[in-house]
Protein backbone atom coordinates (compact mmCIF):
# COMPACT_ATOMS: atom_id res chain seq x y z
CA UNK A 1 0.00 0.00 0.00
CA UNK A 2 0.83 3.18 -0.97
CA UNK A 3 2.06 6.18 1.69
CA UNK A 4 -0.67 8.63 0.15
CA UNK A 5 -3.00 5.73 0.49
CA UNK A 6 -1.93 5.06 4.65
CA UNK A 7 -1.97 8.66 5.05
CA UNK A 8 -5.74 8.98 3.59
CA UNK A 9 -6.90 6.17 5.87
CA UNK A 10 -5.74 7.70 9.20
CA UNK A 11 -6.80 11.02 8.66
CA UNK A 12 -10.23 9.55 6.92
CA UNK A 13 -10.07 7.28 10.63
CA UNK A 14 -8.79 10.12 12.30
CA UNK A 15 -11.43 12.62 11.41
CA UNK A 16 -14.56 10.04 12.09
CA UNK A 17 -13.46 9.95 16.14
CA UNK A 18 -13.22 13.33 15.94
CA UNK A 19 -16.36 14.34 14.15
CA UNK A 20 -18.19 11.49 16.88
CA UNK A 21 -16.58 12.60 19.94
CA UNK A 22 -17.21 16.53 18.71
CA UNK A 23 -21.03 15.09 18.28
CA UNK A 24 -21.02 14.28 22.16
CA UNK A 25 -20.16 17.13 22.84
CA UNK A 26 -22.10 19.15 21.43
CA UNK A 27 -25.25 16.45 21.51
CA UNK A 28 -26.78 18.76 24.74
CA UNK A 29 -27.28 21.89 22.55
CA UNK A 30 -28.11 19.93 19.46
CA UNK A 31 -32.18 21.20 19.62
CA UNK A 32 -31.10 24.67 20.40
CA UNK A 33 -28.62 25.37 17.81
CA UNK A 34 -30.97 23.66 15.39
CA UNK A 35 -33.86 26.06 16.09
CA UNK A 36 -31.12 28.79 15.80
CA UNK A 37 -30.56 27.71 12.26
CA UNK A 38 -33.66 27.63 11.47
CA UNK A 39 -34.98 31.10 12.59
CA UNK A 40 -31.82 32.18 11.15
CA UNK A 41 -32.78 30.81 7.69
CA UNK A 42 -36.21 31.85 7.58
CA UNK A 43 -35.39 35.49 8.81
CA UNK A 44 -31.81 35.75 6.82
CA UNK A 45 -33.52 37.91 3.77
CA UNK A 46 -34.98 40.58 6.67
CA UNK A 47 -31.44 40.59 8.19
CA UNK A 48 -30.04 41.96 4.73
CA UNK A 49 -32.53 44.63 4.62
CA UNK A 50 -31.66 45.73 7.74
CA UNK A 51 -27.85 45.39 7.48
CA UNK A 52 -28.31 48.06 4.11
CA UNK A 53 -30.00 50.25 6.23
CA UNK A 54 -28.04 50.17 9.08
CA UNK A 55 -24.85 50.52 6.69
CA UNK A 56 -23.75 46.99 7.09
CA UNK A 57 -23.26 46.87 10.30
CA UNK A 58 -23.23 43.36 11.16
CA UNK A 59 -23.02 43.69 14.87
CA UNK A 60 -26.20 45.69 15.63
CA UNK A 61 -28.09 44.27 12.37
CA UNK A 62 -27.27 40.92 14.40
CA UNK A 63 -28.23 42.05 17.60
CA UNK A 64 -31.36 44.08 16.37
CA UNK A 65 -32.57 41.41 14.52
CA UNK A 66 -31.95 39.05 17.37
CA UNK A 67 -34.14 40.99 19.41
CA UNK A 68 -36.72 41.29 16.63
CA UNK A 69 -37.00 37.79 16.81
CA UNK A 70 -37.60 37.30 20.78
CA UNK A 71 -40.09 39.83 20.66
CA UNK A 72 -41.78 38.78 17.51
CA UNK A 73 -41.68 34.85 17.63
CA UNK A 74 -40.34 33.19 20.68
CA UNK A 75 -41.59 35.50 23.64
CA UNK A 76 -45.20 35.24 22.72
CA UNK A 77 -45.03 31.31 22.12
CA UNK A 78 -43.63 30.69 25.54
CA UNK A 79 -46.31 33.19 27.19
CA UNK A 80 -48.75 30.73 25.05
CA UNK A 81 -47.42 27.21 26.23
CA UNK A 82 -47.35 28.72 29.43
CA UNK A 83 -50.83 29.79 29.43
CA UNK A 84 -52.01 27.19 27.91
CA UNK A 85 -50.23 24.66 30.62
CA UNK A 86 -52.48 26.69 33.85
CA UNK A 87 -55.56 26.29 31.29
CA UNK A 88 -55.31 22.64 31.39
CA UNK A 89 -54.79 23.13 34.84
CA UNK A 90 -57.58 24.77 35.86
CA UNK A 91 -59.76 22.53 33.44
CA UNK A 92 -58.06 19.60 35.87
CA UNK A 93 -59.34 21.38 38.80
CA UNK A 94 -62.96 21.65 37.28
CA UNK A 95 -63.07 18.12 36.26
CA UNK A 96 -62.17 17.56 39.68
CA UNK A 97 -64.69 19.41 41.32
CA UNK A 98 -67.02 17.78 39.01
CA UNK A 99 -66.48 14.12 40.08
CA UNK A 100 -66.69 14.89 43.87
CA UNK A 101 -70.30 16.61 44.03
CA UNK A 102 -71.72 14.09 41.46
CA UNK A 103 -72.25 16.16 37.98
CA UNK A 104 -70.35 14.58 36.32
CA UNK A 105 -72.14 11.45 36.83
CA UNK A 106 -75.53 12.93 36.54
CA UNK A 107 -74.30 14.34 32.84
CA UNK A 108 -73.10 10.89 32.17
CA UNK A 109 -76.70 9.06 33.31
CA UNK A 110 -78.23 11.92 31.51
CA UNK A 111 -76.41 10.96 28.62
CA UNK A 112 -77.36 6.82 28.56
CA UNK A 113 -81.10 8.40 28.71
CA UNK A 114 -81.10 9.53 25.59
CA UNK A 115 -83.54 7.78 23.45
CA UNK A 116 -80.46 6.97 20.35
CA UNK A 117 -77.83 5.91 22.93
CA UNK A 118 -80.52 3.88 24.63
CA UNK A 119 -81.80 2.23 21.76
CA UNK A 120 -78.36 1.06 20.72
CA UNK A 121 -77.59 -0.61 24.10
CA UNK A 122 -81.01 -2.31 23.97
CA UNK A 123 -79.67 -3.31 20.36
CA UNK A 124 -76.69 -4.68 21.63
CA UNK A 125 -77.87 -6.21 24.55
CA UNK A 126 -79.08 -9.07 22.80
CA UNK A 127 -75.86 -10.16 21.44
CA UNK A 128 -73.73 -9.46 24.48
CA UNK A 129 -74.46 -9.87 27.95
CA UNK A 130 -74.16 -6.15 29.52
CA UNK A 131 -75.79 -7.37 32.75
CA UNK A 132 -72.45 -7.00 34.97
CA UNK A 133 -71.40 -4.05 32.99
CA UNK A 134 -71.64 -0.46 33.58
CA UNK A 135 -70.06 1.51 30.77
CA UNK A 136 -70.51 5.08 32.58
CA UNK A 137 -68.34 3.92 35.55
CA UNK A 138 -66.64 2.45 33.22
CA UNK A 139 -66.21 5.92 31.28
CA UNK A 140 -65.96 8.10 34.45
CA UNK A 141 -63.07 6.11 35.98
CA UNK A 142 -60.81 6.93 32.44
CA UNK A 143 -62.52 10.65 32.42
CA UNK A 144 -60.31 10.80 35.87
CA UNK A 145 -57.33 8.63 34.83
CA UNK A 146 -56.98 11.04 31.40
CA UNK A 147 -57.34 14.38 33.66
CA UNK A 148 -54.89 13.20 35.80
CA UNK A 149 -52.42 11.76 33.22
CA UNK A 150 -52.45 15.57 31.86
CA UNK A 151 -52.40 17.21 35.31
CA UNK A 152 -49.29 15.64 35.64
CA UNK A 153 -47.54 16.13 32.77
CA UNK A 154 -48.51 19.85 32.80
CA UNK A 155 -46.56 20.36 36.29
CA UNK A 156 -43.98 18.39 34.62
CA UNK A 157 -43.82 20.57 31.92
CA UNK A 158 -44.48 23.79 34.21
CA UNK A 159 -41.57 22.23 36.56
CA UNK A 160 -39.27 21.70 33.79
CA UNK A 161 -39.15 25.82 32.92
CA UNK A 162 -35.99 25.98 33.86
CA UNK A 163 -34.16 23.94 30.92
CA UNK A 164 -36.54 26.17 28.92
CA UNK A 165 -34.47 29.23 29.99
CA UNK A 166 -31.51 27.58 29.86
CA UNK A 167 -32.14 26.59 25.85
CA UNK A 168 -33.97 29.34 25.25
CA UNK A 169 -30.62 31.36 25.92
CA UNK A 170 -28.55 28.86 23.74
CA UNK A 171 -30.67 29.39 20.67
CA UNK A 172 -30.53 33.31 20.91
CA UNK A 173 -26.82 32.80 21.44
CA UNK A 174 -26.42 30.46 18.43
CA UNK A 175 -28.91 33.50 16.62
CA UNK A 176 -26.93 35.73 17.06
CA UNK A 177 -23.78 34.33 15.59
CA UNK A 178 -25.44 33.08 12.56
CA UNK A 179 -26.97 36.39 11.62
CA UNK A 180 -23.46 37.72 12.09
CA UNK A 181 -21.14 35.48 10.54
CA UNK A 182 -23.65 33.04 8.50
CA UNK A 183 -22.59 34.08 4.94
CA UNK A 184 -18.61 33.11 6.45
CA UNK A 185 -20.18 29.90 7.61
CA UNK A 186 -22.17 28.75 4.38
CA UNK A 187 -19.21 29.46 2.46
CA UNK A 188 -16.74 26.83 4.73
CA UNK A 189 -19.44 24.50 4.89
CA UNK A 190 -19.28 24.49 1.23
CA UNK A 191 -15.69 23.68 1.00
CA UNK A 192 -15.94 21.46 3.87
CA UNK A 193 -18.31 19.23 1.56
CA UNK A 194 -16.50 16.96 -0.60
CA UNK A 195 -19.32 18.08 -3.95
CA UNK A 196 -19.13 19.88 -6.59
CA UNK A 197 -20.18 22.88 -6.51
CA UNK A 198 -23.37 22.49 -8.37
CA UNK A 199 -24.65 19.80 -6.79
CA UNK A 200 -23.80 21.52 -3.12
CA UNK A 201 -25.79 24.36 -4.46
CA UNK A 202 -28.49 22.01 -5.25
CA UNK A 203 -28.62 20.67 -2.04
CA UNK A 204 -28.94 24.22 -0.30
CA UNK A 205 -31.02 25.51 -2.44
CA UNK A 206 -33.48 22.53 -1.58
CA UNK A 207 -33.35 22.90 2.08
CA UNK A 208 -34.05 26.80 1.63
CA UNK A 209 -36.98 25.62 -0.23
CA UNK A 210 -38.18 23.12 2.28
CA UNK A 211 -37.55 25.51 5.89
CA UNK A 212 -39.78 28.30 3.76
CA UNK A 213 -42.21 26.26 2.55
CA UNK A 214 -42.53 23.88 5.53
CA UNK A 215 -42.64 27.47 8.13
CA UNK A 216 -44.55 30.27 5.69
CA UNK A 217 -46.83 27.34 4.38
CA UNK A 218 -47.14 26.25 7.83
CA UNK A 219 -47.70 30.58 9.55
CA UNK A 220 -50.33 30.94 6.40
CA UNK A 221 -52.24 27.11 7.52
CA UNK A 222 -51.94 28.77 11.53
CA UNK A 223 -53.57 31.65 10.54
CA UNK A 224 -56.46 30.49 9.04
CA UNK A 225 -57.05 27.34 11.18
CA UNK A 226 -56.42 29.66 14.11
CA UNK A 227 -59.20 32.02 13.16
CA UNK A 228 -61.72 29.41 12.05
CA UNK A 229 -61.45 27.71 15.72
CA UNK A 230 -61.75 31.30 17.22
CA UNK A 231 -64.37 32.05 15.31
CA UNK A 232 -66.15 28.72 16.52
CA UNK A 233 -65.22 28.98 20.18
CA UNK A 234 -66.50 32.45 19.54
CA UNK A 235 -69.76 31.62 17.93
CA UNK A 236 -70.50 28.52 20.72
CA UNK A 237 -70.00 30.61 23.38
CA UNK A 238 -66.99 28.67 24.68
CA UNK A 239 -64.52 30.89 27.07
CA UNK A 240 -61.43 32.42 25.68
CA UNK A 241 -62.05 32.28 21.61
CA UNK A 242 -59.05 33.93 21.14
CA UNK A 243 -56.72 31.94 23.64
CA UNK A 244 -57.86 28.98 21.71
CA UNK A 245 -57.58 30.23 18.02
CA UNK A 246 -53.97 31.06 19.25
CA UNK A 247 -53.28 27.50 20.61
CA UNK A 248 -54.57 25.89 17.76
CA UNK A 249 -53.00 28.52 15.12
CA UNK A 250 -49.74 26.93 16.68
CA UNK A 251 -51.00 23.04 16.63
CA UNK A 252 -51.50 23.70 13.26
CA UNK A 253 -48.19 22.63 12.59
CA UNK A 254 -48.67 19.11 13.64
CA UNK A 255 -50.28 17.77 10.50
CA UNK A 256 -53.52 15.76 10.45
CA UNK A 257 -54.99 16.54 13.39
CA UNK A 258 -52.93 19.05 15.37
CA UNK A 259 -55.88 21.02 16.06
CA UNK A 260 -58.04 18.21 17.32
CA UNK A 261 -56.08 18.80 20.53
CA UNK A 262 -57.97 21.82 21.17
CA UNK A 263 -61.50 21.71 20.06
CA UNK A 264 -61.29 17.47 20.06
CA UNK A 265 -61.56 17.97 24.31
CA UNK A 266 -63.63 20.92 24.01
CA UNK A 267 -66.24 18.81 22.16
CA UNK A 268 -65.88 16.44 24.93
CA UNK A 269 -66.63 18.43 28.06
CA UNK A 270 -69.49 20.03 26.21
CA UNK A 271 -71.35 17.15 25.98
CA UNK A 272 -70.22 16.16 29.34
CA UNK A 273 -71.93 19.76 30.53
CA UNK A 274 -75.36 18.60 28.58
CA UNK A 275 -74.65 20.75 25.88
CA UNK A 276 -74.88 18.01 23.59
CA UNK A 277 -75.82 20.46 20.20
CA UNK A 278 -72.69 22.61 20.58
CA UNK A 279 -70.76 19.71 21.04
CA UNK A 280 -72.05 18.12 18.15
CA UNK A 281 -71.43 21.27 16.05
CA UNK A 282 -68.11 22.11 17.64
CA UNK A 283 -67.15 17.89 16.43
CA UNK A 284 -68.91 18.89 13.25
CA UNK A 285 -66.48 22.17 12.46
CA UNK A 286 -63.53 20.79 13.97
CA UNK A 287 -63.90 17.47 11.44
CA UNK A 288 -65.29 19.09 8.41
CA UNK A 289 -64.19 22.62 8.24
CA UNK A 290 -60.93 23.04 10.49
CA UNK A 291 -59.20 19.53 10.08
CA UNK A 292 -60.27 19.67 6.44
CA UNK A 293 -58.23 23.24 5.80
CA UNK A 294 -55.03 21.86 6.95
CA UNK A 295 -55.56 18.43 5.02
CA UNK A 296 -56.27 20.63 1.49
CA UNK A 297 -53.64 23.37 2.09
CA UNK A 298 -50.75 21.69 3.37
CA UNK A 299 -49.63 19.96 0.27
CA UNK A 300 -50.53 23.09 -1.87
CA UNK A 301 -48.15 24.91 -0.07
CA UNK A 302 -45.35 22.56 1.37
CA UNK A 303 -45.61 19.03 -0.87
CA UNK A 304 -45.94 21.29 -4.08
CA UNK A 305 -43.57 23.53 -3.66
CA UNK A 306 -40.80 21.07 -2.28
CA UNK A 307 -41.51 17.90 -4.61
CA UNK A 308 -42.27 15.79 -2.11
CA UNK A 309 -45.10 13.68 -1.94
CA UNK A 310 -47.71 14.17 0.83
CA UNK A 311 -47.58 10.83 2.23
CA UNK A 312 -43.72 11.05 2.74
CA UNK A 313 -44.22 14.42 4.35
CA UNK A 314 -46.73 13.22 6.69
CA UNK A 315 -44.84 10.24 8.09
CA UNK A 316 -41.30 12.52 8.05
CA UNK A 317 -43.47 15.03 10.13
CA UNK A 318 -44.32 12.88 12.79
CA UNK A 319 -41.12 10.82 12.91
CA UNK A 320 -39.10 13.85 13.23
CA UNK A 321 -41.53 14.41 16.15
CA UNK A 322 -41.28 11.63 17.51
CA UNK A 323 -37.05 11.20 16.95
CA UNK A 324 -36.29 14.76 17.62
CA UNK A 325 -39.63 16.16 19.51
CA UNK A 326 -40.88 19.92 18.34
CA UNK A 327 -38.15 20.46 16.17
CA UNK A 328 -38.74 17.77 14.46
CA UNK A 329 -41.25 19.20 12.88
CA UNK A 330 -38.81 20.87 10.39
CA UNK A 331 -35.91 18.22 10.55
CA UNK A 332 -38.03 15.53 9.28
CA UNK A 333 -38.58 17.15 5.86
CA UNK A 334 -35.08 18.42 6.01
CA UNK A 335 -33.87 14.91 6.38
CA UNK A 336 -35.78 13.21 4.13
CA UNK A 337 -35.24 16.31 1.36
CA UNK A 338 -31.48 15.29 1.72
CA UNK A 339 -31.69 11.72 0.98
CA UNK A 340 -34.23 12.39 -2.33
CA UNK A 341 -31.96 15.35 -3.10
CA UNK A 342 -28.73 12.75 -3.10
CA UNK A 343 -30.48 10.11 -4.76
CA UNK A 344 -31.34 12.73 -7.46
CA UNK A 345 -27.74 13.32 -8.10
CA UNK A 346 -26.46 9.66 -7.57
CA UNK A 347 -29.13 9.14 -10.96
CA UNK A 348 -27.95 12.63 -12.70
CA UNK A 349 -24.22 11.07 -11.69
CA UNK A 350 -24.83 7.83 -13.20
CA UNK A 351 -27.28 8.43 -16.23
CA UNK A 352 -25.06 8.48 -19.77
CA UNK A 353 -24.28 11.30 -21.41
CA UNK A 354 -25.64 11.65 -24.84
CA UNK A 355 -23.28 12.56 -27.24
CA UNK A 356 -24.61 15.68 -29.13
CA UNK A 357 -23.16 15.24 -31.90
CA UNK A 358 -24.93 11.56 -32.30
CA UNK A 359 -28.01 11.20 -33.62
CA UNK A 360 -30.91 8.85 -31.95
CA UNK A 361 -31.45 5.81 -33.25
CA UNK A 362 -35.05 5.54 -34.85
Amino acid sequence: MKKEHIFLIFILLLASLSFYYLYQVLSPFLAPILWAILLAIVFYPLFLKLQRLLKKKRVLSALAMTLFVVLVIVLPAGLLMVSLANEVIDFYHQLDEMIKTGHLQSYLNRIGELPLLKGALERLKQYVDLSEADPFNFLLKNVQQISAFIFNQTSNLLKSISTFIVGFFFTLLSLYYLFKDGDHLLNRLKEIVPLPAKESELIIQRFKEMVSATIYGGILIAIIQGILGGLAFWALDIASPIFWGTAMAFLSFIPMGGTALIWGPAAIFLFIQGAFLKGIILLGLGTLLIGTIDNLLRPLFVSARTNIHPLLLFFSVLGGIQAFGMIGLVAGPLIATLCLTLIEIYIQGIKPKEDPGVKPHR
